[in-house]
């Protein structure tokens, strides 16, 4: 299993496919577990351990903070301040969420870094992300917007304009994971034919590339999903 799951542990058997590790019957349709599966447990068990000690930590805050006090504060910080810079006073609301998929996405994005395929290298993944923002962007739109205000900005300029802005709603979480993914497979894809056939001179060198694009053009694709769902968010939000 950790054959299939780790992308870099010999040329003979580095790709960048993603693998079925073992199957199950369910309701009479056969299931397979694959190598995203496993990677996205693997990174959601960081984040809720990490969670979970830092949790434990803040119960028992001091006034001058050591130094897993002061990372877990700065991370909140930052967070909240981006948050609040482009949302405003909607940010209250979506902190949490917005945090969450920042911290997802960016652990999913530097696994590459720890020898796993990242998860994010999977559409299933950023579909299902993408789907859950346009879900919220849509009940945003239908809870500040009413159903008069959204009718309204289909029709906007005029009426027969319609089916396109339909097309361009329809596509916000087609161009939110497939900018994702697209970015983070490009890189899964060059760093596993950089080591599947330059394996013997691969020595040293491919780390400055793991740098750029696990963790330059995974933190700069984190913050444009985030950035991009937080400005949905808040056009939906927006009753002018």
């Amino acid at each position: 299993m950790s054959d299939a799951i780790l992308m870099a542990s010999g040329a003979d058997d580095i790709d960048f496919m993603i693998h079925g590790l073992f199957s199950y019957e369910l309701f009479g349709h056969k299931v397979w577990i694959t190598t995203t599966h496993v990677c996205v447990l693997i990174v959601m068990l960081v984040l809720i351990g990490f969670a979970f000690v830092i949790n434990r930590k803040m119960k028992h805050a001091t006034d001058v903070p050591d130094t897993l006090q002061n990372i877990a504060e700065l991370i909140v910080e930052k967070l909240d301040g981006m948050v609040e810079n482009v949302m405003g006073e909607n940010s209250r609301k979506f902190k949490n969420y917005i945090s969450t998929i920042f911290l997802f996405i960016l652990f999913s994005n530097i696994s590459g870094l720890f020898g796993l395929r990242p998860p994010t290298a999977d559409y299933g993944t950023t579909l299902a992300m993408a789907l859950i923002t346009f879900t919220m962007i849509t009940f945003c739109k239908f809870k500040y917007q009413k159903v008069k205000g959204v009718l309204q900005g289909l029709c906007d300029p005029w009426p027969f304009w319609a089916p396109i802005n339909i097309i361009g709603d329809l596509a916000v979480p087609v161009s939110l994971s497939l900018r994702l993914f697209a970015n983070v497979l490009s890189g899964t894809v060059i760093m596993a034919l950089i080591y599947g056939l330059l394996a013997k001179i691969a020595i040293a060198w491919p780390a400055a590339l793991h740098v750029y694009f696990d963790l330059f053009s995974g933190a700069i694709q984190t913050y444009v999903f985030c950035m991009l769902t937080m400005t949905y968010v808040n056009q939906a939000m927006d009753t002018e």
